[in-house]
């Protein structure tokens, strides 16, 4: 193994992950040897501090702009996003350099003496699990992809480079290994939970086992049943569809694991009959860490020195701390997707009403579309007339008002009123405009939004952690493998999730059910797009068509009816359009579901096989 092990990671990332267990309270300032570093707990347990810094990718919360992508929120914050395709490295992640440093530590751990037998197989576990993230990590966007193991492998001039070159394995190899990998990491590590939810235990590498299995087995399953289906020659990308029976059944098993172990719970209402505190203890379960029972593995953040500007960026313009806010604002698309509470067709979206006998749809609130829905989008959007901090968000386009036998609509600038004193636009709007600081789809994002004091200034930033796993995802994912395995305990595991909801059971689940329980309960988790890429629903959904309302980012603004006699004054209605600042529609092509490989890789490495439509 090399001296000097990787500078001593020399601008390690403190992330104050665990401050109160002692976890990374050491950053290391100087080169040091692998004798030295591996001789001294304090640093391993900062190196692998290291590691769990460097591992964030995908959408995540200090990368907030990266929301707007699909079909989830909407940049605000200027003028048209003018976004359509999705790039060929779209979230792609190709990191052999970390690889490579978690195999150096490896090694050292196995050898130090340090550290009793217990630590070693503990930090063992958890650098293994860490690996395995890379590479999943690596396989969910690129597909089968090397897999070195526990080689360290140092260049040399003059040597024969062919050694260094290794062809890409298969995709089903490469979740094969991460399974393993994972299964072995869960051996080895403790089953407490630990602090935030920062550090892997045995059920986060179960939850990691759980996911890679339900991902293989839908790429086995719906890739093969596509007219074309997405592959190469050699298997790199695309797995054979007699293998996804048995990933099924590796993903229940796995998934049933972390239920059964009762270390992570549903956290349950304690009014089950009232839909806002269904709302609140949803947004708990998500974005509140104290007392915790959901949240299995998260990034987390500490002020001071590891805070994002989420809350910053996102929090309405009427609460904002600082001068930023309304940096992004969720669309109608996603809104829609959380099912009346009282709906004849439970587990699908429904859409909101807007037209009428007399033209429109008069609402007696500004909240009256969204309160008796799924509570989870309380939990999730602040909608029109919903509170923050106590505080409403008034949400309010402009006026409805009567001319002659009709109507007619008039609006102003932000915080305007008319010559009576009503508000005309309302101080957060929406508004059509090319400026910042005003949103444009008629709803916020409330998931994720930290209400701690200060959090949404510049200078502090927010502690809000990102879940990576949640105890309702195992739920999920054993009712998705239980479908498709013909288990009759589907129904059970799903309507687990959706009690703790507060929303009506399912009698029978059918798949289109299991794609929107993903969506309700994971949005802005990082789960959506590459749900659909592996149920291979990306290409319809994001079809390009720009009138196709599931393609187009749409808006519903929010109007109150200011006609003094008339008996609709003082109501409410709501115009739904495509939103002006998404002009184009999402476009996913075939290509898209296997980023290209950088030809500095191919050059560098020969072996490498290009991905489909390279």
């Amino acid at each position: 193994m090399k001296k000097n092990y990787f500078l001593a990671v020399l601008t390690v990332l403190v992330l104050s992950i665990t401050g109160c267990n002692g976890f990374l309270e050491q950053e290391p300032d100087r080169i040091m040897s692998d004798d030295q570093m591996f001789n001294d707990a304090v640093m391993i347990n900062s190196i692998m501090a290291n590691f769990y810094g460097r591992i964030s990718w995908g959408q995540h919360i200090a990368d907030f702009g990266r929301y707007t992508v699909i079909d989830e929120a909407a940049y605000c914050n200027g003028g048209p996003d003018n976004r359509s395709t999705f790039e060929d490295d779209l979230w792609r992640v190709y990191d052999y350099t970390l690889i490579r440093n978690i195999n150096q530590f490896l090694a050292g751990v196995r050898a130090t003496m340090v550290l009793s037998a217990a630590e070693k197989a503990s930090l063992e576990g958890e650098a293994r699990f860490v690996r395995a993230w890379v590479y999943f990590n690596m396989c969910r966007c690129m597909g089968g992809m090397p897999i070195v193991n526990d080689e360290i492998f140092d260049y040399a001039p003059g040597m024969d480079i062919t050694v260094l070159q290794i062809p890409r394995a298969t995709e089903a190899e490469m979740y094969d290994y991460i399974i393993s990998e994972s299964r072995a990491a869960a051996d080895m590590l403790p089953s407490g939970k630990q602090t935030n939810s920062a550090r892997a235990n045995r059920w986060t590498a179960k939850m990691l086992e759980a996911r890679a299995a339900v991902y293989a087995a839908s790429i086995a399953n719906y890739n093969n049943k596509m007219s074309s289906p997405v592959k190469t020659s050699g298997g790199e990308a695309g797995i054979p569809a007699d293998r996804a029976q048995g990933y099924y059944a590796t993903a229940l098993a796995a998934a049933e694991a972390v239920l059964n172990s009762g270390v992570y719970k549903l956290q349950l209402s304690k009014d089950p009959t009232d839909v806002a505190k269904l709302g609140l203890n949803f947004y708990e379960a998500t974005s509140v860490k104290d007392n915790n029972t959901e949240v299995i593995w998260a990034r987390d953040y500490k002020y001071p020195g590891q805070t994002h500007g989420f809350t910053t960026n996102n929090c309405p313009r009427s609460h904002a701390e600082d001068i930023d806010n309304s940096y992004m604002g969720a669309v109608l698309n996603l809104v829609e997707e959380y099912e009346p509470i009282h709906t004849t067709t439970p587990g699908v979206g429904s859409k909101i009403e807007t037209t009428g006998s007399s033209g429109y749809k008069f609402y007696e609130t500004a909240d009256a579309p969204f309160k008796d829905r799924d509570p989870r989008l309380w939990g999730t959007i602040i909608y029109p007339g919903a509170y923050l901090k106590n505080a409403e968000v008034v949400l309010q386009a402009g006026q409805l008002n009567r001319e002659g036998s009709g109507w007619k609509l008039t609006v102003g600038d932000l915080d305007s009123k008319d010559g009576q004193g009503n508000v005309l636009t309302a101080f957060n709007g929406p508004k059509e405009s090319n400026e910042q600081y005003i949103n444009k789809t008629g709803f916020y994002v409330r998931k994720f939004i930290d209400e701690t004091p200060s959090a949404g200034t510049r200078g502090r930033g927010s502690e809000m952690w990102m879940p990576r796993f949640r105890v309702a995802e195992a739920y999920l994912i054993a009712a998705e493998a239980s479908f498709e395995l013909n288990n009759s305990r589907a129904a059970e595991f799903i309507n687990a999730v959706r009690e703790r909801a507060g929303v009506q059971p399912l009698t029978t689940v059918k798949f289109e059910n299991i794609v929107h329980e993903y969506r309700v309960e994971f949005a802005f988790e990082d789960h959506r797009y590459w749900d659909l890429k592996r149920w291979r629903l990306a290409d319809k959904v994001w079809n390009g068509s720009v009138t196709d309302p599931q393609a187009r980012h749409r808006r519903l603004w929010p109007y109150r009816v200011v006609a003094p006699g008339d008996p609709e004054n003082g109501k409410w209605i709501f115009m739904e359009d495509f939103l002006f600042m998404s002009p184009n529609a999402r476009y996913f092509q075939m290509k898209n579901y296997y980023n290209f490989l950088n030809q500095d890789w191919i050059n560098n490495n020969p072996k490498l096989v290009r991905n489909p439509y390279q």
